[in-house]
């Protein structure tokens, strides 16, 4: 069936709601985010804290969607039988969560652990299959890394969020058909730009990372800037706002199967 205009709302894929206390209340953040059409909101976790306030949030408000995670860095905290735990805590909330993220690989400050992030994050990417969930991927500093262990493992269901890596790899990661998340920054980001150029727009999801990434660098970003992401794919593609919100919403659909 095909869906209408009216239908289609605003989404940010990826953000940080549980970052917020002692700067916004949760509950003035989505107003805010609904007030200008955003009608789904996905947070992530990044740590076990992190991950049972983004479900608490969840069941707050009807707005705000759960994805469970283990940062790359915060992983390796953890031993064997730690990770087993954490990732053990996910897969019994599987009914409570629309995707597994934040996780994936980051080689950004210390290149000594990368087995052991490739390790955990391999285990992941095996509980995102086996549940059927899709995955929100971080690749800094280890795009091609991130992508080989994704293909070799044969997840499908992927979303590369914020993706800074070289085009010919954003390519790889379209001809998989995976997502890509545009960041609200990309109102002033050349890179955010060109992969928009490139992508397909089935291709394409829209987030705000925040309280990250503002579009105008300011602090702190919010949900609701998730529309500046909307605005400059509709420049950039020639298409109307309200085309754009209707594909990005097929998008998730088709994705997240919601």
């Amino acid at each position: 069936m095909m869906l209408k205009d009216s239908q289609a709302f605003f989404i940010d894929a990826h953000c940080h709601l549980d970052l917020y206390e002692g700067i916004m209340d949760a509950g003035e953040l989505i107003k805010n985010a609904v007030s200008r059409g955003v009608g789904l909101i996905i947070a992530n976790g990044v740590n076990p804290a992190s991950n049972r306030k983004v479900l608490s949030l969840a069941n707050q408000y009807p707005q705000v969607k759960a994805a469970l995670g283990l940062y790359p860095i915060d992983a390796l905290k953890y031993d064997d039988n730690e990770i087993d735990d954490k990732i053990k805590f996910i897969k019994n909330n599987k009914d409570n969560i629309v995707a597994i993220g934040e996780v994936g690989l980051d080689f950004k400050e210390d290149l000594s652990n990368q087995a052991r992030q490739k390790d955990i994050f391999n285990k992941i990417i095996k509980l995102s299959i086996e549940i059927d969930k899709p995955l929100i991927v971080h690749s800094r500093k280890a795009e091609k890394e991130t992508i080989d262990l994704i293909e070799e493992a044969g997840a499908t269901k992927v979303i590369m969020h914020c993706f800074s890596g070289k085009f010919s790899l954003a390519r790889r990661i379209i001809s998989n058909k995976w997502a890509l998340t545009i960041p609200a920054n990309i109102k002033s980001s050349e890179h955010f730009q060109k992969i928009v150029k490139e992508a397909p727009i089935n291709s394409l999801l829209c987030e705000t990372d925040s309280p990250y990434l503002h579009p105008d660098k300011k602090w702190p970003n919010e949900p609701s800037n998730v529309i500046e992401s909307y605005k400059k794919i509709a420049e950039i593609k020639g298409l109307s706002l309200d085309e754009v919100k209707l594909k990005i919403y097929e998008n998730y659909r088709r994705l997240f199967g919601k």
